[in-house]
């Protein structure tokens, strides 16, 4: 196992949000990680998304990426029919773009590790290489 993470949209977000109900936790978890975490492009349009409104935080989210805190890493057609695939297996819950990019990535890369407060779905998905993700923080309970 390499000691990567992957980091999903809901932890960026809390981060930025200091008014976000997993701020605490998630700033507890980052402490504890080596830098840099690594994300897809979609979990970034997903997270500036969400931010839109507060002052300042989609720049410091494209700061994360150009201070090398965060590592993008790369997508490409070769991606895209096992994105569909995830997609379309986990359609009920619905599974997201983002989620399928980070899925796909982990896949790939052979990531274990997810930092993500979407804890409910990523313990339904089911990488090829691995039986099922470690999820940080490994125990939820907003503040």
């Amino acid at each position: 196992m390499n000691g990567d993470v992957l980091i999903d949209a809901g932890p960026l977000v809390a981060l930025l949000d200091k008014s976000d109900r997993w701020h605490r936790l998630c700033a507890a978890t980052i402490r504890t990680l080596e830098p840099p975490l690594k994300t897809v492009w979609p979990v970034i349009a997903e997270a500036s998304h969400l931010v839109r409104n507060l002052f300042q935080a989609q720049s410091k989210l494209l700061y994360l990426i150009q201070n090398e805190s965060l590592e993008i890493v790369a997508l490409d057609r070769d991606d895209i029919p096992r994105i569909r695939e995830l997609m379309t297996k986990y359609h009920d819950l619905p599974m997201d773009l983002a989620d399928a990019a980070l899925v796909r990535v982990a896949e790939r890369e052979r990531i274990n590790r997810v930092f993500t407060v979407d804890q409910k779905d990523f313990n339904i998905y089911r990488p090829r290489h691995i039986r099922r993700f470690a999820l940080l923080p490994s125990m939820i309970s907003p503040a």
